[in-house]
């Protein structure tokens, strides 16, 4: 087998994406990657649909003509439902894979057919998941609610000055919304299963599961987006099969924002040391 060694490129509007980062990582030990986090513009969720287009664009051409990318994963839902059909006519040659919230594996973990899903405003308005959504209504009932202002607080938990508030807010935005949704368990009629269908709110699993008991089943896309990007890389012949050549980085992290947030998050989440990470050019900061 013929070993390709360009990285492939993952982005997000923020640090949510570093959770398929890290399935991806796992499934593919031996491949390169540049993450790239648009934090100066995140969260996308509350973004319109034209700049978060804008955004999805600049970003895909940044990566393919400054690291050469041989594979794009699209981590992170909003963006997927708003551009990745335009980034497929634009990039035909290039192995692309979005994410969309995981409605489908989690009809085959409920056993109530109760089953709620928590995403930004953006995704919850798209077309792309109207018409997930309504590929599965009959197959159980869906308590679809938005999470205005959770993967921004998730964000800002990083950070050392805001970390505290950012942590109460969590807390509060997560009772709120998960009391919108209604009751929670195991017992007919509750919502037994729990689709997180932002990157972000896998970082708040644990949060979640205390508030919610041992019952109720969380869902996240991580690991079946790293399945896809393997079979994808495997059917054009673009695995590298072998480890890592030893003078590149096995991974790099770039953001267009906050570099000490970033650096926090991936010393946090993925034991990432902080030289690993760094700033974008500033053509690619502005709006």
């Amino acid at each position: 087998m013929t070993s390709d060694p360009r990285p492939i490129g993952v982005f997000d509007s923020g640090i949510g994406g570093l959770s398929v980062l890290q399935a991806l990582q796992k499934e593919l030990p031996h491949e390169r990657f540049v993450y790239l986090a648009d934090n100066a513009h995140a969260p996308y969720g509350e973004k319109s649909e034209t700049f978060i287009r804008e955004r999805t664009h600049a970003i895909a051409d940044y990566l393919l003509g400054q690291h050469h990318i041989k594979a794009l994963v699209v981590a992170c839902n909003t963006a997927t439902a708003a551009a990745i059909h335009e980034l497929r006519a634009r990039h035909p040659a290039l192995p692309l894979v979005g994410l969309e919230p995981a409605l489908k594996p989690a009809l085959g973990l409920s056993h109530t057919r109760h089953i709620g899903v928590m995403a930004t405003r953006g995704t919850v308005a798209s077309d792309k998941f109207a018409r997930l959504l309504a590929s599965v209504q009959s197959e159980a009932h869906f308590e679809v609610q938005a999470c205005n202002g959770l993967a921004l607080a998730i964000e800002q938990s990083t950070l050392p000055d805001q970390a505290e508030a950012a942590q109460a807010q969590i807390a509060h935005l997560l009772q709120t919304y998960t009391q919108a949704m209604g009751c929670f368990g195991s017992a007919p009629g509750d919502i037994d299963t729990l689709v997180l269908g932002c990157t972000h709110y896998v970082f708040v699993e644990n949060d979640l599961r205390q508030l919610l008991g041992p019952d109720v089943q969380l869902v996240s896309t991580g690991e079946p987006v790293a399945r896809q990007t393997q079979r994808l890389l495997a059917a054009a012949g673009l695995l590298n099969p072998g480890k890592t050549n030893g003078a590149a980085q096995p991974v790099r992290l770039l953001t267009t924002g906050d570099l000490q947030g970033l650096r926090a998050a991936a010393q946090r989440w993925l034991g990432l040391p902080p030289e690993v990470c760094e700033a974008v050019p500033a053509a690619l900061q502005g709006a």
